[in-house]
């Protein structure tokens, strides 16, 4: 394959937009490096389409610059731009045959009859469509027809590739397929690619790195386990994976550490070196996987190294996977869930019975409520 995709970085800088008085995207500041694969995850309306529509020319900023291999193209036109865009509903002329779907943009730029043939065979040949090339899109599976949607921006050689949750209309078991060959594709061609996602999944295990966005402000970015692992409010811990949140009051030790009352349950002593007032409320944030359950007798016997700080609960209910089993526990007034891994003939914990359930502090985020 020859195509040539030049590595290029992608830039905004305090970048602002609205119509109206609404305002959609509220001083956003990224950086993507070159060749990365990037995702912008949020949830509808949070501002990541409207922000790759920027990027692709579609929509102007009220104030901000946007820059591509160091130029500000803020002023350029979509079609000036070399920015290859995939949409979600992929677009594609129904009346034209995949060959001529794909040799479209070259045909426009009127590049010579031979270079289109050429240009056209190496993309087809890059998704693994050349025997495609004289159907029509409502002759392909949905798969096949995202493929072509491809085929047909790489063939231009753009320097940016952006793909607008292009995933999202095929069935589970072939978007699993398809985000495998969409990054093996990616890294095959070394292209820069921003990627517009509401599923965490696709980006978590696409993405070198990622930004959450809400409300048209970037809340974080970072690769998919700093994200995970550290995030830095309650959004991006609830949005990015399934996070416990236990509200509990400050009881200040001034030891390089405090206690957090859980009420009703027990307290939490974690490690915090700087000292709080002890009518705070915190949040103790904590993933689903790394809480451990016992039953009560067992509970303070398995921990004499410390690893654990254990709290008192009441199974309220369980759900079977297949893999694990994710119990809903009450703990004084509030809930959380604990996954266990399953194993065949294992009983778990009945819906009533009383739990201990252990977190070793390392797991736990303190968290603003």
């Amino acid at each position: 394959m020859t195509l040539t995709m030049r590595k290029v970085a992608v830039e905004c800088r305090d970048i602002c937009l609205g119509y109206d008085r609404t305002e959609v995207l509220k001083n956003v500041s990224l950086r993507i490096e070159p060749g990365e694969f990037f995702a912008l995850l949020g949830p509808s309306g949070s501002g990541k389409s409207t922000l790759l529509r920027l990027i692709a020319g579609f929509n102007r900023p009220r104030q901000g610059q946007l820059l591509v291999d160091g130029k500000d193209i803020g002023a350029t036109a979509p079609h000036a731009r070399n920015i290859g865009m995939v949409f979600q509903s992929y677009a594609l002329w129904p009346h034209l045959s995949v060959y001529d779907n794909v040799a479209f943009g070259l045909v426009e730029r009127r590049r010579p009859r031979a270079e289109i043939a050429r240009r056209v065979a190496e993309a087809l040949d890059t998704v693994g469509l050349q025997a495609f090339a004289r159907r029509r899109p409502n002759q392909l599976s949905g798969g096949q027809q995202q493929r072509v949607a491809l085929a047909r921006t790489i063939v231009i050689e753009p320097q940016v590739l952006l793909l607008d949750e292009p995933l999202s209309n095929l069935d589970k078991n072939l978007r699993v397929q398809m985000r495998r060959e969409l990054h093996a594709l990616q890294r095959r061609l070394g292209i820069t690619t921003i990627f517009v996602t509401h599923d965490q999944e696709e980006a978590m295990t696409t993405a070198d790195r990622m930004a959450v966005l809400d409300q048209g402000v970037v809340q974080q970015v970072g690769t998919p386990t700093e994200i995970y692992d550290f995030p830095v409010n309650g959004f991006v811990a609830g949005f990015v994976g399934t996070m416990n949140m236990l509200e509990g009051r400050v009881e200040n030790r001034g030891d390089g550490a405090l206690t957090l009352r859980i009420e009703g349950a027990g307290d939490l002593t974690l490690p915090h070196p700087h000292p709080m007032s002890s009518s705070a409320s915190l949040a103790a944030s904590f993933r689903p996987h790394t809480a451990h359950l016992r039953t009560p007798g067992v509970a303070g016997a398995v921990a004499p190294d410390d690893r654990f700080q254990w709290l008192a609960g009441v199974v309220e209910d369980r759900e079977f996977s297949g893999g694990f089993t994710r119990y809903r526990i009450r703990v004084g007034a509030q809930s959380l869930t604990a996954d266990r891994v399953h194993f065949a003939g294992e009983v778990g914990f009945p819906s009533g019975s009383a739990v201990g359930i252990g977190i070793a502090p390392a797991d736990i985020r303190l968290l603003a409520v």
